[in-house]
């Protein structure tokens, strides 16, 4: 699913706002007996499950690339020793 395809307010959202959500929407799945309800639902469930993926790997990118400059900046320390 694109980006553009999602709803602005989830993206704003954050990590643990859209885990509730989704956690919401499962327990609504496991009591629901209306099939047409269930597959909209389900269907805004992995929306969200896509929108959660994208911010773990965009915070999981920028942990790494914080991670390669202090790297950077300890072996430069180190090499002017």
């Amino acid at each position: 699913m694109k980006d553009k395809n999602l709803p602005n307010d989830n993206n704003s959202q954050s990590l643990e706002e859209l885990t509730n959500d989704v956690n919401n929407i499962i327990e609504l799945l496991e009591k629901e007996k209306d099939l047409q309800k269930s597959i909209d639902t389900y269907q805004k469930l992995l929306r969200l499950n896509n929108i959660i993926e994208k911010k773990f790997q965009k915070n999981s990118k920028k942990i790494s690339e914080e991670t390669k400059q202090k790297i950077n900046l300890v072996m430069r320390k180190k090499n002017e020793k």
